[in-house]
């Protein structure tokens, strides 16, 4: 199951002037180095539950996600990489199909559009068995790999974060990537959760449910940086994302990772931190999300 080739991921450390020397450093866990596709936290939400799934005899997986969704361009990828069939059941409904989804057609994954309100029914089993009901043998993954297997994966993670660093940035889509690396790491490392949605403090509790006793403490989810809504950008940053890019050599992508760290900088210059913190941010990848916006920024 580890076809993906873990060697190419780095630590980067951030150009001091980007941060301004607030703090004794920040670095960066390049996963999206990991892979083209699968990369970043996405190829950590799926292994074990692609493993699971073909260990327990399952001929076809189903997961859940929005046009633009990153875990359904993933999904598709290793569904296609380990032969087992995929589907995604599309929250909306497109006339013309999103770069994101075309790129699932591409790997053989089956879509199945839904009306934004029947999409809230994902949760429901019975709902979600009616619409692959000619399917044999399927195994449900969550939308974002949110569930037991996806947050063990994630929790993989934990073997690049070394104790040295007194805070974790993470970007927070459903918290499975949070809680993953919360239950791994010395309860001590204080994690940093930045949603990139409206609202997006809800998750509190789903990531209260699942973190083990003796580990939930030390963590705190922001939403107050989703710059307008989830998918959602402007000028400003798309700025801060090609002025990130010209200090450090990182491409950030337009719906997690570049609200991280437009949150975190704002968090710098508000004097959040003591000068003797080390902060490592993890790149989650999903750079293939920036072809909406790729005339707009310098990489």
């Amino acid at each position: 199951m580890d076809t993906i080739d873990e060697s190419r991921v780095i630590i980067q450390p951030l150009n001091k002037e980007w941060y301004q020397h607030k703090v004794a450093g920040i670095d960066m866990l390049r996963l999206d180095l990991l892979h083209p596709v699968v990369s970043g936290n996405k190829w950590y939400k799926l292994r074990l539950n692609i493993k699971h799934a073909q260990e327990t005899g399952y001929k076809s997986i189903v997961t859940f996600g929005g046009g633009f969704s990153n875990h359904l361009v993933a999904t598709a990828y290793a569904a296609k990489l380990f032969g087992i069939k995929a589907t995604g059941i599309v929250r909306g409904k497109y006339d013309v199909l999103t770069p994101s989804l075309l790129q699932c057609k591409a790997e053989g994954m089956e879509l199945i559009f839904v009306s934004q309100e029947d999409y809230k029914n994902k949760h429901e089993p019975e709902w979600a068995e009616k619409l692959v009901a000619n399917f044999d043998e399927i195994f449900f993954i969550p939308e974002g790999g949110a569930n037991e297997w996806g947050r063990a994966g994630a929790g993989l993670i934990n073997r690049f974060i070394k104790n040295t660093y007194t805070h974790i940035a993470v970007a927070v889509g459903t918290g499975t990537t949070l809680i993953g690396i919360r239950n791994k790491i010395n309860e001590q490392q204080q994690i940093l959760g930045f949603a990139p949605m409206k609202k997006g403090i809800y998750l509190k509790e789903y990531i209260n449910e699942h973190i083990q006793p003796g580990k939930n403490r030390n963590w705190q989810l922001f939403d107050e940086w989703h710059l307008g809504g989830f998918g959602k950008w402007n000028d400003e940053l798309l700025g801060f994302m090609n002025d990130f890019y010209t200090q450090n050599i990182i491409p950030l992508d337009i719906v997690y990772t570049s609200k991280m760290m437009y949150g975190l900088q704002q968090m710098l210059f508000s004097e959040a931190f003591a000068q003797e913190h080390k902060i490592l941010c993890v790149h989650s990848g999903g750079l293939q999300g920036n072809v909406s916006v790729k005339d707009k920024l310098i990489y």
